[in-house]
């Protein structure tokens, strides 16, 4: 693989043959058994670190990265890995590279078990934890570990379908009242309101009662007409989720303008 990869004394179609040829062989010694496994964690991170060497041909190397890390799942299961290890080897290949590959958590479920989905989530949470929070009016700054854990993230929250996982992640980008209203929103449709006026308040704050205010509002009234709750209810209740006064008597005073 990694001869075809440096070859830089033949076409792209040559290469591309190679390359393609290399992969094909992967498979039958995944079905072999044991062995396979870490060949093919060895092709994935050459294949990773080609793709942003080789940008004009990004797109095929990144096919069959994809290709390799199927091969890889199947691997796991036949020829089982520590979960730990596992679990630290997949972190690893998505966030240690200029261009990491988008990686499935559901092929690697049974690999990674109980142990090995806790301790990725231990870890890809307390990284996450240290991304900087853009604030509201702020420009974001996108960098290649932002995006990487992004990414991360996203495939975690899918994959446990855990709210808090899902809010973690869009708390991190607050630069629009808009991202408050899809924390709330999240938030209420599980069946969280408190939490989701919560953020309604936060929003409204931020907003200056401006912009995404509106439909934060309606949001916050829906929720108080469904409840039974009064403003003075809400505002009851926000204090528990270390909502400041200001943020919660804000929300009060927009319920209070529409009669609840």
């Amino acid at each position: 693989m990694k001869l075809w990869l440096d070859r830089s004394d033949v076409s792209w179609a040559e290469r591309w043959d190679g390359l393609a040829s290399a992969v094909a062989d992967l498979s039958p010694l995944v079905l072999a058994g044991p062995g396979a496994r870490r060949v093919a964690e060895e092709v994935v991170e050459l294949l990773v670190a080609a793709v942003s060497a080789d940008r004009a041909h990004r797109a095929a190397l990144v096919g069959l990265v994809d290709r390799v890390l199927d091969l890889h799942a199947v691997a796991c299961a036949s020829d089982p890995p520590s979960p730990v290890g596992l679990a630290d080897w997949l972190l690893h290949v998505q966030t240690g590279f200029p261009e990491p590959p988008e990686v499935r958590l559901a092929p690697y479920a049974a690999a990674l078990g109980v142990e090995g989905l806790a301790r990725y989530r231990e870890e890809a949470v307390a990284r996450f934890a240290r991304v900087p929070v853009i604030g509201f009016g702020q420009t974001g700054r996108y960098d290649l570990e932002r995006w990487a854990l992004l990414r991360v993230m996203e495939e975690l929250a899918e994959h446990t379908g855990e709210v808090d996982l899902q809010v973690m992640v869009m708390a991190r980008d607050l630069s629009s009242g808009w991202h408050y209203l899809q924390v709330a929103t999240v938030l209420r449709d599980a069946g969280r309101p408190v939490e989701a006026l919560s953020w309604v308040a936060r929003g409204v704050w931020a907003t200056g009662g401006r912009g995404a205010a509106g439909r934060l509002v309606d949001l916050a009234v829906d929720e108080c007409l469904r409840w039974g709750w009064t403003g003075q209810v809400v505002e009851s209740r926000l204090s528990r989720w270390s909502v400041g006064a200001d943020e919660a008597r804000m929300l009060v005073k927009e319920l209070a303008a529409r009669g609840i």
